[in-house]
């Protein structure tokens, strides 16, 4: 377990959630968004079935992975 205030004790989890933030400030106006909940559920939706992955042949990870029969 993470000792808290130590992000070094999990350096990937502390990336993801920088590439995260970085991705809602930009490409979804975080800054001009009063409903945080809502944009990030508009994310999420965003990263699991329309954005496309190199890493799952350039189809995104629901598509992936259905085809895959999971």
């Amino acid at each position: 377990m993470s000792r808290v205030g130590t992000p070094t004790d999990n350096p990937i989890i502390e990336s993801i959630n920088g590439w995260i933030k970085e991705e809602l400030r930009i490409d979804f106006n975080l800054k001009e968004s009063n409903d945080v909940p809502k944009l990030i559920d508009e994310y999420v939706q965003y990263f699991n079935n329309e954005r496309y992955s190199t890493k799952c042949k350039g189809k995104s990870p629901v598509q992936y992975r259905t085809e895959l029969g999971y």
